[in-house]
């Protein structure tokens, strides 16, 4: 392999449209798997199943694909233009995680990754594959080896160059390319995105508790989301910024030069009564070709739902009663509960009066018995 390979790949991947670039080998997260294994047995995936189905392939990349004798590692910085946190406790706006508020990356990603791993395909006659989190690869891991950052007291990825915001994706190639030096960490004693946590995630620096994050509650979890942390999510309908947003790495971000990536209109502090207000025709139609979408309209009003209970705004009383006959049964008892939030006692007590005689969805009776 030619000793300026390295440059010719960075060269095009920054042509495609990537920020950073790093390479590792596929043995160089090894020492990760016995992390890995903890998370999954102390069940801080919660119901995330797919890690614990996959576990293997995800502790050592050799097990996705044996022929593979180097990683590139790619980053595109997705850096919001303005502070992702400044809508928090708006009662009448909804907060939406940064990197959903433009287009869906996984394909922008994607096809990146593709143009740049077909040039290196025909220049070096080596055999590639290309990967986007969607698949069981520890990504973190491998772009903190390939020198792109850090995973900070948060577990996520930090760099010094572009701070939080970055997608992550993986060329793995059988060309034999030299490595690049890990990066160190550079977190130091600032405990900032542990602090800012508004539902206490993370147990102890460098680990987190996927049960009691916001973006997992809001995005991988399907059923209730438990009483005791929805106050926390406050007005967050999809994700949570709050532990990238704090960190001071973020000096050196910039806003990300990506034109598909910049937020929508509709979705830069959007209106939170209208999302309360989506049927699933109605949503599907709003997000398409965003990553919202994926969630399903029932949970995301879920989330909604949440966050108007969470507003103290007596505004959204209407729409929430006029959820208490939804069809969705996880809707139905969010509705339940931001009812009880939102209505005086009085009230709340003829309401409870007049549905629970005819209304036969135990989850909602579930919910009335236990406020």
């Amino acid at each position: 392999m030619p000793h300026d390979i390295k440059q010719a790949i960075d060269t095009h991947a920054r042509v495609a449209g990537f920020d950073a670039v790093g390479f590792t080998t596929p043995d160089a997260v090894a020492r990760e798997a016995a992390r890995l294994d903890r998370f999954l047995a102390e069940g801080r995936h919660g119901t995330m199943d797919w890690m614990a189905a996959h576990a293997d392939r995800r502790r050592d990349p050799r097990a996705l694909w044996p022929d593979a004798r180097s990683v590139i590692v790619l980053g595109l910085n997705y850096g919001p233009q303005a502070d992702p946190l400044a809508q928090l406790g708006r009662p009448d706006k909804a907060v939406v995680s940064a990197y959903a508020r433009g287009g869906d990356y996984h394909d922008l990603v994607k096809n990146k990754l593709k143009a740049v791993a077909r040039w290196l395909a025909a220049e070096a006659c080596a055999e590639v594959k290309v990967f986007v989190d969607t698949a069981p690869v520890m990504e973190k891991p491998l772009a903190a080896a390939a020198g792109i950052g850090w995973q900070g007291k948060h577990t996520n990825l930090v760099s010094r160059d572009l701070g939080s915001w970055l997608f992550l994706g993986e060329i793995f190639t059988t060309a034999d390319i030299a490595p690049d030096q890990p990066e160190a960490d550079y977190c130091g004693t600032c405990r900032k995105c542990l602090d800012v946590c508004p539902t206490d995630a993370f147990p102890a620096p460098y680990q987190l508790d996927a049960r009691r994050c916001i973006s997992y509650l809001t995005i991988e979890h399907k059923g209730h989301i438990p009483r005791d942390l929805r106050a926390g999510i406050g007005n967050r309908v999809y994700g949570c910024d709050d532990c990238l947003a704090v960190c001071p790495w973020n000096k050196f971000a910039q806003a990300s030069r990506e034109a598909k990536l910049a937020a929508r209109d509709d979705l830069d502090a959007p209106d939170l009564g209208r999302l309360l207000a989506l049927d699933d025709a109605a949503f599907r139609a709003r997000f398409a070709g965003s990553p919202i979408k994926r969630t399903g309209r029932d949970r995301f009003v879920r989330n909604c739902l949440i966050a108007a209970g969470n507003s103290g705004d007596a505004r959204h009383l209407p729409q929430v009663e006029r959820l208490l006959d939804d069809p969705a049964p996880v809707v139905r008892a969010m509705a339940v509960w931001a009812l009880r939030r939102l209505a005086d006692r009085p009230a709340f007590g003829r309401e409870r009066a007049r549905r629970m005689p005819s209304e036969p969805a135990s989850d909602v009776r579930g919910e009335w018995a236990a406020e």
